[in-house]
């Protein structure tokens, strides 16, 4: 029988296919099949020549089809035929070009199981080394600093490999052939423990060791890990957690607790299949998990619950995570307990990265320093998630997930988007692809601002673009509005002012692949109105880059302005005053002086000395203080969570409302108050209270529906946030017959305005 008749193809392979160990799985499986050629990274993709026979070369496309690396995400994968060649007689790894860069890079990996082992391991070569890694984990957003995927263009580069390494990363048998952050105590990054001061008090495993002494005796441990500084105390220790705060100023906001296995966390909180299988993820995220003693959130004795009480006060929920570097692992080993694991800042501030400044800025917060010398590119914090009804949902996208792309659905310029003013992301597109920065923070500091500023730069010089047009918040006073219009003059290039609501409804849309007609529910706590308004309650009718204003809140009076996102007194104030006039006064009473209520009095008096908003999130913070709940809060939206965690959801008949035939139609909460404030008046327990409101919002929400008639709805905005609102208006909004679409890969706070900005600016160049 006659040789079959070699044949040659080209095979192209778009998506996440630099650094999860794409091109040492090709290699493999050509060597398997018997096949020659080449595998490279090209700045768009994987590019793959191989020749041999036909059954080979297709089985390899089958392969990369159905099977590829557990981290790659294949988008596209193109086969064309090629002459043959006749001067190969292997198949090997080629050099990777350098044309423009594409979205194509992973996020940081956590480590993976059979790293673990050989850390855990004596007697192997990176038993307890805290930076051991392979293709399949170990850091990448957080140390490249260009593409194509290569140890010269990333913060390795400085680590010169041992001979043990170097054969490692060679042997295309060993699952470290071409891992780029390759390392081992020989030749890689390594440890040392510091002071405040910056003394250098030991080195290696035992700075690790000694640091996990201190954290035992209540000690603040500043920690360098892999995308920023964070500050770690024992969880179980009251008096470290208070002293964690008080130096921290974050007197009420959760901590976040790391645990070092499922089992810890199972002993902590309840965790059903789909939890723990995100809580063992290569993204490793935060995941919110409801208490094993939610009945008592304040109560957290017993062995089930060992955490100090404040850790999480007054909250049903845990952010709980594993460990996700060998660090962390060591470090949850030694101390042998839960431990808080938060950001290295004061509160609001943007991370610490490298140890002077670490030093100079959390020199007053932290005891100690564990820090390495491995350069970290670009800040990224922990991302947090949480399960909710249509599967995971995150709330702050940043370790794991950034800079994986998001599908605009057609190609077009590259646009910037810098996205809002809190919890602010940063958004490039690139083709038909969003890249989305890591979580970057508010902007209320010039250490943020800095921040958000180089994020934009990191993004522009990474993918060496030109930006055709930048996208905007339509509020002209946002750190990033002003930054967007210097960009704009500088590139010459046009500046798109996107209404705050509306990118919020484009995000959700854009997640989906929906073009509209869709009605979007967008309700938050503040966002700049053309109409001069404070917005926030808002149902929107979008289609294409167009929106129109198809249902609201009906407005009330805000005293103040910005300064009620801190003090609910002051939006329960406005609510009564707009619903019950001089009758208001009373009620007032319980919150302010009689000094105070004359002049706020006089001030609403004046309708235009104060601002007037159709928020959804003060509207919450009225209720949650007509409802009794503490009126001092020291985080935005802790007085909603107060009122969500209070509501007991049996309590499911809805107050009074109504909806008015103009266009937009305002949903009026005033019967809604007037019932409410009757049924403080006569005892009704605050939870009844608490769970009624929900249920009404959920009926408004079907109400405004119905008005519209369509049938795609995106639920979107902070409010939603809360999981007890979304589940009640998305399933009444299932009941009426609509499809509800949910946030996954994007935040449904202020976390995802970039992407509703991106989206809404390129469809506009594009009509």
């Amino acid at each position: 029988m006659a040789p079959e008749t070699p044949i040659r193809a080209a095979i192209a392979v778009g998506g996440v296919v630099q650094g999860v160990g794409f091109r040492p799985f090709v290699y493999n499986a050509a060597r398997r099949l018997a096949l020659v050629g080449s595998v490279r990274n090209d700045a768009d993709s994987v590019r793959i020549e191989v020749q041999g026979s036909a059954e080979a070369v297709d089985a390899l496309v089958r392969l990369l089809r159905e099977s590829p690396p557990l981290q790659a995400r294949i988008d596209r994968l193109e086969v064309a035929r090629l002459a043959l060649r006749h001067d190969e007689t292997a198949f090997v790894i080629g050099a990777g070009s350098r044309g423009s860069p594409r979205p194509i890079l992973p996020a940081d990996l956590a480590t993976c199981g059979e790293c673990l082992r050989e850390v855990q391991t004596p007697g192997e070569r990176r038993h307890r080394y805290p930076f051991t890694n392979c293709t399949n984990c170990g850091p990448r957003w957080s140390i490249i600093e260009q593409l194509p995927y290569d140890r010269p263009r990333t913060s390795m580069a400085g680590f010169a490999m041992c001979a043990d390494c170097r054969a490692e990363y060679e042997n295309p048998g060993d699952r470290r052939f071409h891992a780029q952050p390759i390392a081992c105590p020989a030749c890689g990054p390594s440890l040392a423990l510091m002071d405040s001061h910056g003394t250098r008090l030991a080195a290696g495993d035992d700075a690790l060791r000694k640091a996990a002494g201190a954290i035992l005796r209540g000690g603040i441990v500043a920690l360098k890990g892999l995308g920023g500084f964070q500050l770690v105390v024992d969880a179980t220790s009251q008096p470290a957690v208070e002293r964690l705060r008080q130096r921290k100023r974050r007197p009420d906001k959760p901590l976040a607790v790391m645990v070092a296995s499922l089992d810890a966390a199972a002993r902590l909180c309840r965790v059903d299949g789909e939890e723990t299988r995100w809580l063992a993820s290569h993204q490793a995220p935060i995941v919110l998990l409801r208490r094993l003693d939610a009945g008592n959130a304040h109560d957290d004795a017993g062995p089930e619950a060992p955490l100090a009480p404040g850790v999480a006060p007054g909250n049903p929920y845990l952010g709980l995570m594993l460990p996700y570097t060998p660090l962390h692992h060591l470090l949850c080993e030694a101390v042998a307990r839960p431990i808080v694991c938060t950001s290295g800042n004061l509160s609001e501030e943007p991370m610490a990265l490298a140890a002077e400044e670490a030093l100079e800025r959390l020199g007053t917060i932290a005891d100690l320093l564990l820090v390495h010398d491995r350069p970290i590119v670009r800040p990224v914090d922990d991302s947090v998630g949480r399960v909710g009804p249509d599967g995971f949902q995150l709330l702050r996208r940043a370790r794991g997930f950034a800079p994986l792309p998001v599908d605009l659905g057609a190609d077009g310029p590259a646009i910037l988007a810098v996205g809002g003013h809190l919890k602010n992301t940063v958004a490039l597109s690139v083709g038909r692809q969003a890249v989305l920065s890591q979580h970057i923070g508010d902007l209320d500091n010039a250490l943020g601002v800095d921040v958000h500023r180089r994020a934009v730069d990191d993004l522009i010089s990474f993918f060496r673009v030109r930006p055709a047009a930048v996208a905007c918040d339509l509020h002209p006073d946002y750190a990033s509005t002003r930054l967007a219009e210097q960009l704009s003059r500088l590139w010459q290039a046009p500046l798109i002012a996107v209404q705050h609501h509306h990118a919020h409804a484009a995000s959700c849309m854009a997640e989906h692949g929906l073009t509209g007609p869709v009605l979007g529910f967008s309700w938050d706590g503040t966002g700049y109105g053309p109409d001069g308004t404070v917005w926030g309650g808002e149902v929107l009718e979008c289609c294409g880059h167009e929106m129109r204003r198809a249902a609201r809140l009906r407005t009330f009076p805000l005293p103040g302005g910005d300064r009620a996102v801190r003090d609910p007194r002051r939006s329960a104030l406005g609510v009564l005053h707009e619903c019950l006039g001089d009758a208001a006064r009373p009620i007032a009473g319980r919150w302010f002086t009689a000094g105070e209520i004359d002049t706020f009095w006089t001030i609403l008096a004046r309708p235009g000395m104060t601002p007037r908003t159709s928020s959804m999130g003060r509207l919450f913070d009225a209720v949650a203080a007509v409802c009794g709940l503490s009126t001092a809060v020291s985080f935005e939206g802790q007085a909603a969570m107060g009122l969500e965690f209070l509501a007991d959801p049996a309590c499911d008949r809805p107050y009074p409302f109504s909806i008015g035939e103009a266009t937009p139609a305002v949903l009026d909460w005033g019967p809604m108050l007037r019932a409410i404030l009757e049924d403080v008046a006569a005892g009704t327990p605050a939870p009844n209270v608490a769970g009624r409101f929900h249920h009404t919002l959920a009926e408004m929400a079907a109400a405004a529906a119905r008005r519209w008639g369509g049938r795609d709805v995106v639920l979107t905005g902070g409010c939603f946030q809360n999981a007890l609102l979304q589940r009640l208006v998305r399933d009444r909004l299932v009941s009426e017959g609509c499809v509800v679409h949910l946030h996954r890969e994007v935040p449904p706070g202020d976390g995802g305005i970039a992407l509703g900005q991106l989206a809404i600016a390129s469809q506009r160049i594009r009509a």
